[in-house]
């Protein structure tokens, strides 16, 4: 499959001198590139890929915190009215 990307003139300059080092073309070297990062990527377990995100949001709890109590008072009431 063929795919096309963009690079700015100064990551361009830098993908073909090192694509030069390496002795090899600039296909060859983002080819390499792309199925590093892939294979690094997916080999990675599911905690540490979300573990940027895992956490982040705090609700504070507020009526999340009482629902125990709240059912036991709703329980309460409803006894009350019978």
């Amino acid at each position: 499959m063929v795919r096309s990307l963009r690079l700015d003139p100064d990551l361009d300059e830098r993908v073909r001198l090192a694509a030069a080092v390496k002795g090899e073309s600039v296909s060859e070297f983002l080819r390499r590139a792309a199925a590093e990062r892939a294979e690094k990527t997916l080999s990675e377990s599911p905690s540490k890929r979300f573990a940027d995100i895992a956490g982040v949001v705090h609700g504070g709890g507020g009526r999340a915190r009482r629902t125990g109590d709240a059912f036991a008072e709703s329980l309460v009431e409803d006894r009350e009215r019978q």
